[in-house]
């Protein structure tokens, strides 16, 4: 039944028409002076607002302190140690703070702290053509930091994905102009270099605040379908490098060796050389002394030298000829020369029996007996 109809004992719904009846809604000043009575003992105001009115003394001052004090105590932080902070005011770059406690006005300032002393790795992998149009699996892993935060938040959108893209282009230029064998086994280190001096470039040319520490070529290969037959050829190339050793080592061995030997055969000539050249001055003094003698007395000189020649000869010789004076010369055969020639030859061999001496000394008196008879025989017959 409606408020305003009859029978509804005319109750306002608001509680306008009937403030006493229990039975309506609440009224709104009545919730809202109680409302404002909580408040102001909230923030010590105890004295409650006179009936009637339509408002209150609210302590907007004490509000307005704690809510400055909450933004000031909201500014402040701290930068660590390894830690640099770049602020913004506005939009716009205007300080980087260093470690310590600061205090920027929030909603103001923005502020970006980036680690300067953390080596991130970034890994990159690919298929690229090298200079003689061989195709190569390279694998490559980038150490870096950072080493100007403000580059580093500012002047690149995607540092991360920059560097990415410089490492991609820093490599391929550098593979393509290496060949095949060059950058899987003769000059990775050499690739490895290149590249990091190559993406520094780039990263310095996109002000991207990025220092790269070691760049490391960790895999290279060729591809899956030609690996086998690449695998042979390496393993050649290592046996040839293996021989190559080998063949040196062997060199070091032997040139040394050759070398001693050659200078011992000069050391050799240069020694018999010095002999005879002495031996020959010697003998050409010898012989110019010995003309002086022979100038002086000839008979006597010539005799002398003819028995010193004679002696030379025959001391070569188990044989002795005499020479008899109005007759045959006859040979003589000295027994003790012979035993001890026949002993030292026997040594050098082997031992000889007794029995064989025995015999040959018979043999040799027999010898000597017939020659002495056919001697007598014919001096007999003159």
């Amino acid at each position: 039944m409606a408020w305003n109809e009859p029978g509804g004992n005319n109750k306002d719904p608001w509680g306008g028409g009937n403030r006493n009846n229990n039975d309506g809604p609440p009224d709104l000043d009545e919730l809202l002076r109680k409302m404002q009575r909580k408040l102001n003992g909230l923030f010590g105001n105890k004295s409650p607002s006179p009936e009637g009115r339509g408002g209150a003394n609210f302590p907007w001052a004490l509000v307005l302190i704690v809510l400055a004090l909450v933004y000031g105590l909201w500014g402040f932080y701290q930068v660590e140690a390894n830690e640099s902070a770049v602020v913004l005011r506005l939009g716009k770059y205007h300080d980087t703070k260093t470690a310590g406690l600061h205090w920027n006005p929030p909603l103001i300032d923005h502020v970006t702290e980036v680690n300067m002393t953390e080596v991130r790795t970034e890994r990159t992998t690919g298929q690229m053509l090298t200079e003689d149009a061989s195709i190569v699996d390279v694998v490559l892993q980038v150490q870096w930091h950072v080493d100007n935060a403000e580059s580093f938040v500012l002047r690149v959108r995607d540092p991360l994905k920059s560097l990415q893209e410089a490492t991609d282009s820093a490599l391929r230029h550098v593979v393509g102009s290496q060949t095949l064998n060059g950058v899987i086994s003769q000059n990775r280190s050499q690739v490895s270099a290149d590249t990091q001096v190559r993406l520094q470039e780039y990263l310095d040319l996109y002000q991207t605040g990025i220092r790269v520490d070691v760049v490391n070529l960790t895999d290279a290969k060729a591809p899956r379908e030609v690996q086998d037959a690449f695998d042979d050829v390496v393993r050649a190339r290592e046996d040839e490098v293996r021989l190559q050793n080998e063949a040196q080592a062997y060199a070091n061995q032997v040139i040394p060796v050759a070398r001693g030997q050659a200078q011992r055969m000069i050391e050799e000539a240069e020694a018999y050389k010095s002999r005879v050249v002495e031996s020959a001055r010697g003998e050409a003094s010898r012989f110019t002394q010995l003309l002086a003698e022979y100038q002086r007395a000839p008979d006597v000189t010539r005799e002398r030298m003819y028995l010193d020649a004679v002696q030379e000869v025959m001391t070569n010789t188990s044989k002795v000829m005499v020479d008899v004076e109005g007759g045959n010369n006859m040979m003589y055969l000295p027994l003790d020369k012979l035993a001890e020639g026949a002993a030292s030859s026997a040594s050098q061999r082997q031992q000889v029996s007794p029995q064989v001496i025995d015999e040959v000394t018979q043999r040799v008196m027999n010898q000597l007996r017939t020659e002495a008879a056919k001697s007598r025989r014919n001096s007999n017959v003159r």
